[in-house]
């Protein structure tokens, strides 16, 4: 008889809901943020009634394992953990300008051939080069994107800690899953952005603008915790 085994570990054995800032619409989507184990098999039964009688069964948890597995794929992927040691810098004269081009390779799901190294790169109110780029998976650390136009990026997955994106247009942009640990945020715009997953410990959001975002319950919770954000900002998340 076939089997299909679905494992996903959960924190607080919750299910985490997605928050339109605005609108305050909540709908149950899983959050994941810890690997998948799906585990399919089948084998016969040998009698020719017993077949018969399991056969829609069969038919039923092939379809369910199957689902699990192109799910499995699309959503699970690892992230750079707090403490993991990042790769040496990169030594390429023109590492700076690839964010120019962007990466082309696994775009939201964060999956690349070769990172995108822009640790330390200026790009201070560039108002041309970036918008609508790819940089998923970008390490960003110690980076400056001050007053740069960043509207409709794809940064899932970057590593962004440290880096400086004061004032910087995020509308209808995809953030997640980003780690702005210490990132100077002060007057950012994240209208219509999707920021499910990210993190902002001690970054500073003084004066961002969050406008429809689009950000996990668990996550809203916690980036309500950022004792910078102003009145206005708390408001638009809608922070308790």
């Amino acid at each position: 008889m076939a089997t299909a085994t679905f494992s996903l570990p959960l924190s607080q054995n919750k299910l985490p809901l997605y928050h339109f800032s605005s609108a305050r619409r909540r709908f149950p989507i899983p959050d994941l943020h810890s690997p998948l184990k799906i585990c399919c098999s089948g084998s016969g039964d040998g009698s020719k009634s017993r077949e018969s009688l399991f056969q829609f069964k069969k038919e039923i948890n092939y379809v369910a394992c199957g689902i699990l597995a192109a799910w499995a794929v699309t959503a699970a992927s690892p992230v750079i953990a707090a403490g993991q040691r990042l790769p040496p810098l990169s030594t390429e004269a023109n590492r700076c300008e690839k964010a120019f081009v962007g990466n082309t390779i696994g775009q939201a799901n964060g999956v690349y051939d070769k990172p995108i190294d822009l640790r330390f790169c200026d790009y201070t109110n560039d108002k041309s080069n970036l918008k609508g780029k790819s940089l998923a998976a970008a390490l960003m650390s110690d980076a400056k994107f001050d007053g740069a136009d960043m509207t409709e990026v794809v940064m899932s997955k970057a590593y962004a800690v440290g880096a400086s994106f004061r004032g910087v247009d995020f509308s209808n942009a995809v953030l997640d899953r980003v780690n702005f640990g210490k990132a100077d945020l002060k007057g950012a715009v994240f209208k219509n952005t999707v920021l499910s997953g990210s993190t902002f410990d001690e970054a500073q959001l003084e004066d961002a603008i969050f406008e429809d975002t689009i950000i996990g319950y668990i996550d809203l919770q916690k980036i309500c915790r950022n004792t910078s954000i102003g009145p206005d900002g708390r408001a638009e998340l809608g922070c308790r």
